[in-house]
């Protein structure tokens, strides 16, 4: 699979071989789709939360006597079919979302979605991006290439410093190449990546 390779001027100077067993997999929806529901049902933190007729507040003494009312009987004012008593089957935020995905399926998915980016032109790697230290060169840069102001993930490999450069940037991020999963790669519609992100990711994945 050939990529891209672009200064810190924005031209393009030549292509360059990534590995197949990276960049060049056949990719499947069903499991990136599948990874990526579980990355995000990880994330998924339940805030909702109702009481029950236990819980709530009040209603230690009956209501009214069983008998001779003339009145349905009630044994307490918190019972879940009176005003401000307890929920029956509410939310519970005791609830776990989260998914069990293996390790392999995971590495597969993100080979798969940054093969996607590389078949459909949307990756590019940048000789010398590691040493910008001005935010407005960055933008210069993200501005001459081909991403037409869409969003853009910036991949970093190990010991380079981006993070205060990248940060201020609309519709741009950074995350470093060995932690960039699933999730990173569907949210960005390009992806521009140092030598060493390229470097750290056939290390990890291939």
């Amino acid at each position: 699979m050939k990529v891209p390779i672009f200064n810190i001027q924005g031209t393009k100077e030549h292509d360059i071989d990534v590995p197949d067993a990276v960049f060049g997999v056949s990719a499947k929806k069903s499991v990136i789709h599948q990874v990526y529901l579980a990355l995000e049902a990880n994330k998924r933190e339940p805030w909702a939360h109702t009481k029950t007729k236990g819980e709530v507040r009040g209603g230690g003494k009956k209501p009214w006597k069983q008998k001779g009312t003339g009145r349905a009987r009630h044994g307490s004012i918190r019972s879940p079919i009176w005003k401000g008593g307890g929920v029956t089957f509410g939310p519970r935020n005791v609830r776990n979302y989260s998914q069990r995905i293996n390790k392999k399926m995971k590495q597969l998915a993100t080979r798969m979605a940054l093969s996607m980016k590389a078949k459909n032109e949307m990756m590019y790697v940048v000789d010398g991006l590691e040493t910008l230290r001005k935010t407005k060169d960055m933008v210069v840069l993200i501005n001459l290439l081909p991403t037409n102001g869409k969003t853009t993930l910036v991949l970093v490999g190990e010991g380079d410093a981006l993070g205060l450069v990248v940060r201020n940037i609309p519709n741009v991020d950074l995350q470093r190449a060995i932690d960039v999963n699933v999730v990173d790669l569907m949210h960005h519609q390009h992806l521009v990546m140092t030598k060493g992100a390229v470097q750290t990711l056939e290390s990890r994945l291939a």
